[in-house]
């Protein structure tokens, strides 16, 4: 139960600490809008009366008379709808960041040794700019790591990273190309890993799957990436290199809302329609790799080949009534 949620309240509501809105809330969370005010969110879009955010829109569209359910309660009850939501997307990350704490620890470490000096998995004491190895992944793009003078700034915080500027660890091979910025972004095995690890399962990261029970994607018949998904991931690992021990909304250090709202901006955003496109096929191909999402390209001299090869040559021919 959240701190400001009342028991009574929400039995003479007709919820419970066992709604589904709650399980509902945790996938919620993870796939389309975390780190926000949940009964705050409702409240707003059912009192204007409006179409509401696209985060509202899914939320409803996604469970099955949840929209009669607002619009036909009072505001008590709007207001604890969202709370309960608010109570899976809150329990869902902190589950997620107790889990991957060790589990980015196994991967960062370089192949067949030990991190030194070591990070502990029950402390964050030590991580950040303090320590190399996660130093070197927060640094961010377009800062040197290894100038003395830069890694010194950031350890005596006399060089503040600014909110729009993210780490490396969010490209691939953690290489960043001032020429390109967009080259390689969030395409990091780190970002791959984590994701794996939250959705499908842990022993799947290693494409190695062990595990007899179904990972949250299938339980909740996910089989594409989303884009605030993306997001949730790259934020949570963000926050694990960090030194910060509590994911929350109100964490200063980290400033995990804003880091997080600062992707889904640019993810969002219409004019990169393109690119993400080609981000989301190439997120697919990781993690759901027999989804259609996936997109495969058609193989050279397959027969699907050749039909489609005819089929243009045709409509060049024929023009474009064929």
């Amino acid at each position: 139960m959240t701190e400001d949620t009342n028991p009574s309240i929400l039995s003479k509501c007709g919820f419970s600490t066992s709604d589904p809105l709650v399980s509902h809330g945790r996938h919620f969370g993870r796939t389309v809008f975390t780190l926000c005010n949940y009964p705050s969110l409702l409240t707003n879009d059912i009192e204007t009366g409006a179409d509401g955010r696209y985060s509202t829109r899914r939320l409803i569209e996604s469970y099955p008379g949840l929209l009669e359910r607002l619009k036909n309660g009072s505001e008590e009850e709007i207001l604890h709808v969202g709370e309960l939501i608010g109570k899976g997307a809150a329990g869902v990350r902190g589950d997620d960041t107790k889990t991957l704490k060790s589990a980015v620890l196994d991967w960062i470490a370089p192949k067949g040794e030990a991190i030194r000096p070591p990070l502990h998995r029950n402390s964050k004491i030590g991580c950040r700019f303090n320590h190399e190895l996660t130093g070197s992944l927060l640094c961010p793009a377009g800062l040197d790591w290894n100038d003395p003078q830069t890694k010194d700034n950031l350890r005596s915080s006399e060089l503040l990273v600014c909110r729009d500027q993210w780490p490396v660890f969010l490209y691939a091979h953690h290489t960043y190309d001032a020429k390109d910025p967009w080259c390689g972004l969030l395409r990091s095995r780190l970002l791959v890993c984590a994701y794996k690890h939250i959705f499908t399962s842990p022993s799947s990261v290693d494409r190695e799957p062990k595990a007899t029970r179904s990972g949250n994607a299938p339980l909740h018949g996910m089989n594409s990436i989303t884009i605030a998904s993306m997001a949730y991931i790259a934020t949570q690992v963000r926050f694990t290199l960090n030194s910060s021990s509590v994911f929350s909304r109100t964490d200063t250090a980290t400033d995990s809302e804003t880091f997080y709202h600062s992707l889904l901006d640019l993810l969002e955003d219409p004019d990169k329609s393109k690119e993400v496109d080609e981000l989301l096929v190439w997120w697919n191909r990781q993690v759901f790799p027999t989804s259609s999402a996936a997109r495969w390209p058609i193989t050279a001299n397959s027969a699907l080949s050749k039909i489609w090869q005819k089929r243009l040559a045709l409509k060049q021919t024929s023009g474009p009534n064929l």
